[in-house]
């Protein structure tokens, strides 16, 4: 393969995309992409290594076709996928990338490290996800790490979309049964169903065609009815004030400064639920040891992948 030795690559795989990123190895500031590429997930874990694989091979093939490259060795490649949080899958994507020539230095990492890199230059701080599940990672400026939750949606996930479909699905089937207070959820969650009747809703959330990701979608249907709705209401504070908590508990463990690290959110559920976002922050902003000095949306995570592969040839 021939080399590239004035550009890098950043990946950034998760369950149902991988997107891959061309940049010059001599922005320092981070914001020059020459190419762009994506194809299907690239999560090791939940897709197979082969699969992922595949899919993070495809992407950055695309990204050298829209940089009308000839796909090349680069200098440096960070690899940011969710289900390689773990020493094992990171070291198995990096013997894969070595052996097919991809670049000169590699990095393999979870998917929460590069959406604080996107937010820090210093790569301090904390970075919260709340997609479908969620996750608190940070890292001090002595370069320890921490993180709280990520345990998966049968062990936590709190203050996910996921969690927060849930909670609101039961608090509906319990007012249904009369077991608990009347909630406009019922309603709410058989009209976007397409259930006949409350009993229907088994046939609907329990069937083959429902996914994880699409029982998680469902959130939106307790955030539309969180102004009107107690029940509703309680379910999203509740979800604020557990995402709040990985924050309090990653801050505490690494010793962060009170108003001087930098938070970075991300996930399809904070970045489409702004007064979310805001609760959250409302809530560590009373939290003295663990008030954030500035918070960012990071809708781009794949771009702290980018500066990640910098930092791997610097680091030399």
């Amino acid at each position: 393969m021939t080399s590239a030795p004035d550009v890098i690559i950043g990946v950034d795989g998760g369950g149902t995309k991988t997107l891959a990123w061309i940049a010059p190895l001599a922005d320092v500031s981070n914001t020059i992409v020459l190419a762009r590429g994506a194809a299907g997930p690239g999560n090791p874990r939940a897709a197979g290594f082969e699969v992922a694989q595949a899919n993070i091979a495809a992407a950055i093939e695309a990204a050298f076709r829209d940089a009308k490259l000839l796909c090349s060795t680069a200098a440096a490649a960070c690899f940011c996928l969710a289900g390689a949080g773990r020493e094992v899958e990171q070291q198995q994507i990096a013997a894969w990338a070595s052996q097919q020539q991809v670049a000169r230095s590699v990095r393999v990492t979870g998917d929460a490290e590069p959406i604080l890199a996107a937010a820090s230059q210093e790569n301090v701080g904390i970075a919260l996800i709340s997609g479908t599940g969620s996750l608190a990672w940070g890292r001090n400026r002595e370069g320890q790490i921490a993180r709280s939750g990520g345990w998966g949606y049968l062990l936590g996930d709190e203050g996910s979309g996921y969690a927060i479909a849930l909670a609101g699905l039961r608090a509906a089937v319990r007012a249904a049964d009369k077991r608990d207070k009347p909630t406009h959820l019922l309603a709410a969650f058989t009209q976007k169903l397409g259930a006949d009747s409350p009993q229907d809703l088994v046939a609907k959330v329990y069937g083959p065609e429902m996914t994880r990701e699409g029982l998680a979608e469902l959130a939106s249907v307790v955030f539309d009815l969180k102004t009107t709705d107690s029940v509703a209401e309680n379910i999203v504070l509740t979800a604020a004030n557990d995402l709040a908590e990985m924050v309090v508990a990653v801050a505490t463990q690494l010793k962060l400064p009170p108003n001087g690290y930098t938070l970075a959110m991300a996930g399809g559920v904070l970045l489409k639920q702004l007064s979310y976002v805001d609760q959250v922050v409302s809530r560590l902003q009373n939290l003295p040891q663990a008030k954030p000095g500035q918070w960012k949306l990071v809708d781009e995570p794949v771009r702290g992948a980018v500066a990640l592969a910098r930092a791997l040839v610097h680091e030399k």
